[in-house]
């Protein structure tokens, strides 16, 4: 929780899951009934194509900072002190004036 890694909530609504891909795969593994529930979700996952978004580079940027470079995170502020943000306004003329690499 204090890195900032997951979506601003209340620690009380943190659950560890442990060890949740080993133990998806295992009963896929083991129980055909589970493989076809992982099978029947996977033909419902919608592709998003993240090239088409044109702010996406920066958001995932900002996304990777520990926690969120430009996110509040008001409940993780309750239990840690937090670096200082800039201002939205910083934010937005810092992606007006970065360059593309080509």
């Amino acid at each position: 929780m204090v890195p900032g890694l997951i979506p601003d909530c209340g620690l009380t609504e943190v659950r560890a899951a442990g060890n949740a891909a080993g133990t998806g795969s295992t009963m896929a593994l083991r129980n055909r009934s589970h493989r076809r529930e992982i099978e029947d979700t996977v033909r419902r996952i919608e592709k998003i194509e993240t090239a088409l978004e044109p702010d996406f580079q920066q958001l995932f940027v900002d996304a990777t900072a520990l926690p969120h470079k430009v996110e509040a995170f008001p409940h993780l502020a309750q239990a840690v002190r937090l670096p200082e943000r800039p201002a939205p306004e910083e934010v937005l003329a810092g992606r007006m004036t970065r360059r593309r690499r080509v």
